[in-house]
């Protein structure tokens, strides 16, 4: 069993304070274990006697009834009504639970319906799987009013995934660059084995979910290559527009732009992908388009592409990426404009880009992801920007080499990548 410590502590945290705990990622990574296998055991250690543990998997046969509102909370009340023990109500994929009409009326129970009811016992403490990202913020605010709280899990980050592996933190790093974090590439043999298991994730599971939840089964084929497309263009600066005219050039003109926007926001909603928006440092303020696109783990976006495209230096940016979201920051793109006159005396202007912008409460860190920095021009080029913000925020060029942490005569700190992932201390 892989550690989750950092997901558990922060569910056992959330024990028994009177809301649905929410708990939501991608589709295989982890979400289950965490809920079924490691807060359970925590739970049994804990005191608590295994039937007031109410188990609920929605996507397995034996208990597809339960999908059905009035089924499953008929079933919880049958357990729960009239007991003064707590009882502590675990299921799993929530999103698979129907939503049906009340005969007679217009009205109709569903998801946050039957949650809201469940915690209304005052002996039962609720907890959901989702792998929907229409389960998290905005949704629970509206509908569990304040009762409602979420945690969101990702794949195996950089520490859990060294804390497994048999090796050192060099080859650790290879090897979670190619195949990513999913929990269960650890049972698997080799490198074949992997590759065949993360092709058959993005096809027959994410693609498939994906397909079926938002009614596309016209547009398969059109899907999986717009996939292809975001995939190709991890890390670069991209949107709607240019994402459709590339389609349209490779794949002979298929897809508008409404049903790229659509489909992206498919992606998003399955947790495939996330979106990191542009800011203006001194302008303080959102630039609308471009964006950048991260994939939630290496490993679907390397297989979707038939592990072909190995471009380290966006592979690394979006490793750094993915660590900053698991850590609670807010993370954008940072830009900034920087005035000149060149050797002839023109006035020019130049945007500089800073990789990422990390905003946690009061605290702001920016980031420059760097895969080489092989001489003092590099270095330059790569802390330009650092160089033009007027603040005292910390700033760190995360690299490829492997070194001691060290400042520069402008207090940028430069730490290698496995150095960064395995320790936070750097951001404190």
């Amino acid at each position: 069993m892989i550690n989750r410590d950092y997901y558990l502590n922060k569910l056992i945290s959330k024990k028994q304070n009177g809301m649905v705990k929410i708990i939501t990622g991608i589709r295989r990574c982890g979400k289950s274990v965490l809920l079924f296998d490691l807060f359970y055991e925590h739970l049994i250690k804990d005191g608590v006697k295994e039937d007031q543990i109410i188990k609920i998997k929605l996507d397995e046969r034996t208990q597809v009834a339960l999908r059905n509102p009035n089924t499953l909370c008929d079933y919880v009340a049958g357990i729960v009504r009239g007991k003064t023990e707590p009882y502590f109500i675990l299921i799993d994929e929530i999103q698979l639970l129907e939503r049906i009409g009340v005969e007679g009326t217009s009205s109709q129970i569903g998801l946050y319906e039957v949650l809201n009811e469940l915690n209304g016992y005052k002996n039962t403490d609720v907890y959901v799987t989702g792998s929907n990202s229409k389960m998290l913020s905005s949704d629970i605010a509206t509908e569990f009013r304040g009762r409602g709280d979420q945690l969101r899990i990702h794949p195996l980050s950089f520490r859990e995934f060294y804390d497994a592996y048999s090796g050192d933190k060099r080859d650790a790093f290879h090897e979670f660059a190619v195949f990513g974090g999913m929990p269960y590439l650890f049972s698997l043999k080799n490198d074949a084995e992997k590759s065949a298991y993360l092709k058959e994730l993005v096809d027959k599971v994410y693609l498939s979910d994906i397909v079926e939840r938002n009614n596309l089964k016209k547009d398969t084929v059109v899907l999986g290559e717009l996939l292809d497309v975001v995939a190709s263009s991890t890390g670069s600066l991209t949107s709607p527009a240019k994402i459709t005219n590339t389609f349209k050039t490779v794949y002979g003109g298929r897809g508008s732009l409404n049903t790229v926007n659509h489909y992206l926001d498919c992606f998003k909603d399955a947790f495939l992908v996330s979106e990191a928006k542009r800011y203006d440092i001194r302008g303080r303020s959102y630039i609308d388009s471009p964006k950048k696109l991260y994939f939630e783990d290496l490993g679907l976006r390397n297989a979707r592409l038939g592990f072909r495209e190995q471009d380290f230096s966006h592979i690394m940016e979006n490793i750094v990426y993915n660590e900053l979201i698991r850590r609670g920051y807010n993370v954008d793109v940072g830009v900034i404009d920087h005035s000149f006159r060149d050797e002839s005396g023109k006035k020019q202007k130049r945007r500089l880009e800073i990789d990422f912008i990390c905003n946690l409460f009061d605290n702001r860190i920016y980031i420059q992801s760097a895969y080489m920095i092989q001489d003092e021009e590099k270095r330059d080029q790569e802390t330009r920007g650092f160089k033009r913000i007027n603040d005292s925020f910390r700033k760190i060029v995360v690299t490829r080499d492997t070194f001691h942490p060290w400042k520069d005569e402008n207090g940028f700190l430069y730490v290698g990548i496995e150095s960064f992932l395995l320790n936070e201390e750097f951001m404190k």
